[in-house]
């Protein structure tokens, strides 16, 4: 039997574990609480700000087609601008047409929001569990500085599908993660739909259905089906074609019209949101437009500069793939992709967040690296003033930056020269690799 000061040491201790474990549990809740409240607060304030101008011309487009008009058929009376999205994003947007307009804003961005959280335990967590610590309060960390920058409130407040778009595209960088460890080619034994769909979740079999459904509802993503084949991963890339094909056929059979109206007329239509040598375009397009003083840019000319360009992205993306930095690869194809791309707009610019991410950490790994010579310091150093900068110019978003055309010499930048961060072997100590890339790049350490 237990001693009397056992039991009574016992009946002492167990108040005070219960009150540290209550009180520890209130802390959390109010800090959810809190970040719960800022989070409404920005939506709010991004919301006013911007004032859905991108939602209000999809919003009344799909209103009309709904009650049997031509979806591509509607212009905003004052500035022109007509829908600019591929027939499936219009049937998954389409409920939210029955709402007003700004309860359908609100339910996009919050539903931005959710995805941003995701991707930022996708991007957050190989750095959290490489440095030891807890992957949720660093993820928690990264979406709320990541809510601070322009690409998510223009994103968020102009009512656009960019952070759906951006999630879904992070979510085959999970399964090819999880598909490394398991290996592609696992024997599946017959079992129950329930346990086969499980097993498929868990081995990351499934890659490429988020890339595919993505090049569905948007344009740009197409640059991450061809870079699926780039960076060797045919399987998922033939999952991603085989998703976008179905998803396109879905829309050929619920909306034959707009699908046929959309790959024959309205998808070569550069210029249907807004001019393509508006100050608000970053991309090369916009660039060379205004440089020549063009409504559109020359196209050969253009041609030539975004091939290379893009170019030099995936093959940057391959060779960053092969070190083990698969961010840092989905990343700069992203940013090639938003260069290469006719229309970029700020809030079309999404990938500058992840970018920032890659340079923050790279000078973190070069500072704690085992071998802090002068050179790695130096690197340290410049890196860590190349993410602060880029993210403080992400936040302020001073009217220069598209005047002097400073996120479209950034993308350039980035996709020359955004490093990658070298994944030693298991059980090895850290070394410079010996590949040499074809063409090479700062790297992260």
């Amino acid at each position: 039997m237990p001693c009397p000061e056992d039991e009574t040491g016992g009946s002492r201790a167990m108040p005070v574990i219960e009150k540290r474990s209550l009180r520890a549990a209130q802390n959390r809740s109010v800090r959810l609480a809190v970040g719960a409240l800022g989070t409404l607060a920005l939506v709010s304030l991004a919301l006013s700000r911007y004032d859905l101008t991108a939602l209000a011309v999809t919003h009344a487009a799909v209103r009309d087609w709904l009650s049997g008009a031509e979806l591509y058929a509607y212009r905003e009376p004052v500035s022109q601008a007509g829908a600019a999205l591929p027939p499936a994003l219009a049937i998954v947007l389409a409920p939210l047409a029955l709402l007003p307009l700004k309860a359908a804003g609100w339910l996009l961005a919050l539903s931005g929001v959710a995805a941003l959280l995701l991707s930022a335990v996708v991007l957050a967590g190989p750095i959290a569990r490489r440095h030891g610590r807890r992957r949720t309060p660093l993820a928690l960390t990264v979406a709320a500085l990541a809510l601070l920058t322009e690409p998510v409130r223009a994103a968020l407040g102009e009512g656009r599908p960019e952070l759906l778009v951006f999630g879904l595209v992070l979510a085959d960088l999970v399964a090819l993660r999880r598909a490394e460890r398991a290996g592609w080619w696992t024997v599946h034994r017959p079992a129950p739909l329930a346990d086969r769909l499980r097993q498929s979740w868990a081995d990351g079999s499934w890659a490429g259905v988020g890339t595919g459904l993505a090049v569905a509802f948007a344009v740009t993503p197409g640059f991450f089906l061809l870079g699926l084949f780039v960076l060797r991963q045919r399987r998922a890339a033939l999952t991603a074609l085989t998703t976008a094909v179905t998803a396109t056929l879905a829309g050929l059979l619920f909306a034959p019209r707009e699908t046929l109206s959309w790959f024959g007329d309205t998808l070569w239509e550069l210029d249907r949101a807004e001019p393509l040598n508006a100050a608000g375009n970053q991309a090369l397009a916009g660039v060379l437009a205004r440089l020549y003083g063009f409504p559109a840019p020359p196209v050969l000319v253009w041609l030539a500069f975004g091939a290379l360009l893009l170019a030099v992205g995936l093959i940057r993306a391959r060779s960053a793939f092969a070190e083990g930095d698969r961010v840092a690869a989905f990343t700069v194809i992203g940013l090639a992709a938003a260069g290469f791309g006719p229309m970029t707009t700020p809030a079309e610019l999404i990938w500058l967040v992840p970018a920032v991410l890659v340079l923050a950490d790279g000078a973190l790994r070069r500072r704690t690296g085992v071998r802090r010579t002068r050179s790695h310091r130096y690197g340290a150093a410049i890196l860590a003033a190349a993410a602060l900068s880029g993210y403080a110019l992400l936040v302020i978003a001073p009217p220069a930056l598209l005047t002097w055309n400073g996120y479209a010499f950034a993308l350039i930048a980035l996709v020359s020269a955004l490093p990658w961060r070298h994944r030693p072997p298991v059980g090895a100590p850290a070394r410079p690799s010996r590949r040499v890339a074809a063409i090479p790049g700062p790297r992260g350490g």
